[in-house]
């Protein structure tokens, strides 16, 4: 492999898993608010014992579509890399901040 394809095989890949954290990490924050505000779960700390793990199932959730936001920031990045990185970029602090403020506003 060359130098300028194996230099960009590893930035598409990088570009790929910041897509895929950065998806899932907004994601969760958005579903986790969502699911309180919609379904109210019981306290875990009254709960003996529950077929349902709600944390683990949000989770999977993100990260499969983390998964697929990796896949499409691949392919995009295949056409313009430069571009990718800069929407990434955008998004970190998005993604972090909508995190945080599901982290106060609903533990």
């Amino acid at each position: 492999m060359s130098e300028p394809a194996r230099e960009s095989w590893q930035v598409r890949a990088g570009l790929s898993v910041v897509a895929a954290c950065t998806t899932a990490a907004a994601l969760y924050a958005l579903v986790r608010v969502a699911q309180s505000l919609i379904f109210k779960e019981p306290d875990p700390a009254l709960v003996i014992w529950s077929e349902h793990a709600g944390f683990y199932w949000r989770a999977l959730t993100v990260g499969y579509v983390g998964g697929m936001a990796a896949f499409l920031a691949w392919v995009a990045s295949a056409r313009s890399a430069p571009r990718v990185a800069a929407v990434l970029a955008r998004a970190l602090p998005v993604s972090a901040a909508l995190l945080a403020a599901q982290a106060i506003l609903v533990p």
